[in-house]
């Protein structure tokens, strides 16, 4: 059997990894928060773990695999929004405007992490589907005295979890100093988390033994991961930002909760996105959504190339030039494997980088390896376990046959012109290309082309009525 080795943010090493019951291996990801659009960061740790889960049934079997990745669906921003069109005049009531705000931003989402090829988890649960366990869990922790009440809130607290900071590298006391907490009159130490908080009149809420309220956001996914998956699983990910507070509030309140299992045995983080070397921030004017870029023409599986070209575990800078090298190589690699089988078993190669921490990157190399050799079968296959070549995806490529036949017939009309030293009608065609948006990149194996966003048609085709081909 393959053996996997993952990065274990809880012990900082690469290790071997061994699941708790090979035949139910189960992951959780932390999910969105659905009250607007996914960014381009948030779809990160879903095609990280989309391809950890391919690798994993690969190794282990299809249906020996659980994957787990929640909606939290109630939450401070999801109110404000809903509170917003109340004010703006809707007729329906604040329950109902957030739960269409809910429905809405999970639709939203669905269509946008399919249109990148990943895959749906095996349980999508909502945390207001949820609230009986979170009320359960939070009375083992006061029972515990773990979390105590008080002021219709419910805290944990965190002093009585001696191995708090462990995951995120941090000492209580440093925290303090060094970070913004929420000081509170109601908080015995200002690091204490809330688990439970009061709701008045124009907020959702549930009844609870500490009055009608809401939960705090770390208890949601504890709840929903030991429901789902039990108090010890495999693996929990999420993006590097989520390490502390949430995933390090996760572990302090659900071992705490079930002081004989270990939670999550592997915790996985990616790095952040950044956009063009620059953090992606709406006051840079470089914040943009999954949607944006494919209603700007950027196909999804070239969005999906670009991510997976970079290991997880590093920064991932997306830039144009990426965008449109993705293009031009999957569109190289579908031409390659048109109307052939894949081979019966990915290449070896492929399957050996990403069993060695998910190493995407060095699996693309592997995949350019076999096109160089010509092997389309074998390119078929392993560029599938990337969720890459795909006939669900490959709408772009059909779609931009047409232009493609329009541009290779110019290409060589280019390289005629240029025999022939007719170098103006040369330059006619390479500024013609610029004009209707379409990319060229002159190689030593020959001239590269993508589609560039805003790509015309129709000037492509008056192009060939004004030079010829």
């Amino acid at each position: 059997m393959v053996e996997i080795r993952l990065t274990n943010t809880k012990t900082r090493r690469k290790e071997g990894f061994t699941p708790l019951d090979p035949s139910n291996v189960r992951l959780y990801l932390c999910g969105p928060t659905v009250y607007d659009r996914a960014h381009l960061g948030n779809a990160r740790p879903v095609l990280v773990f989309d391809v950890l889960v391919g690798l994993l049934r690969h190794v282990y079997g299809a249906d020996q695999v659980t994957y787990v990745r929640n909606f939290t669906d109630v939450d401070d921003k999801i109110n404000a929004e809903a509170q917003r069109r109340k004010g703006l005049g809707s007729p329906l009531s604040l329950e109902d405007l957030i739960s269409e705000r809910t429905e809405e931003t999970i639709g939203w989402y669905h269509a946008d992490m399919d249109a990148l090829g990943a895959a749906r988890p095996d349980f999508e649960p909502r945390a207001t589907q949820y609230i009986p366990q979170m009320i359960t869990m939070i009375e083992t922790l006061i029972a515990r005295g773990n979390a105590y009440a008080k002021a219709g809130h419910v805290l944990f607290r965190v002093r009585s979890f001696d191995d708090y900071g462990k995951l995120s590298g941090r000492s209580v006391d440093d925290m303090i100093a060094g970070a913004r907490v929420e000081v509170a009159p109601f908080k015995e130490d200002p690091m204490d988390f809330v688990l439970w908080k009061p709701s008045d009149d124009d907020l959702p809420g549930w009844d609870s033994p500490w009055g009608r309220g809401r939960p705090g956001w770390h208890i949601e996914c504890s709840a929903m991961s030991a429901e789902l998956l039990g108090d010890s699983f495999d693996i929990h990910g999420g993006g590097i930002d989520l390490q502390f507070p949430h995933h390090e509030n996760e572990v302090a309140q659900s071992c705490c909760a079930h002081p004989h299992a270990g939670f999550a045995n592997v915790w996985l983080h990616n790095e952040m996105l950044q956009v063009e070397g620059k953090k992606m921030s709406k006051s840079l004017g470089n914040f943009f959504t999954v949607r944006d870029l494919l209603d700007q023409g950027v196909p999804g599986e070239v969005i999906r190339f670009v991510m997976l070209s970079t290991h997880y575990r590093k920064p991932m800078d997306w830039t144009d030039v990426k965008r449109a090298e993705a293009e031009a190589v999957l569109r190289r690699w579908r031409g390659l494997t048109a109307g052939i089988e894949p081979a019966a078993t990915p290449a070896p190669a492929v399957i050996a980088a990403l069993a060695d921490d998910l190493n995407t990157a060095g699996a693309i190399a592997a995949l350019h390896e076999l096109a160089g050799q010509g092997d389309g079968a074998g390119l078929l296959a392993g560029a599938r376990m990337l969720g890459l070549l795909t006939d669900d995806l490959g709408g772009w490529a059909e779609a931009g046959d047409e232009a493609g036949a329009l541009i290779e017939a110019l290409l060589a009309a280019r390289t005629d012109a240029r025999k022939a030293r007719d170098f103006a009608r040369a330059d006619a065609i390479r500024d013609g290309f610029a004009t209707a948006g379409v990319e060229v990149k002159d190689t030593v194996a020959g001239a590269e082309w993508s589609l560039a966003t805003g790509f015309d048609l129709a000037r492509l085709k008056a192009l060939v009525a004004e030079v010829g081909s």
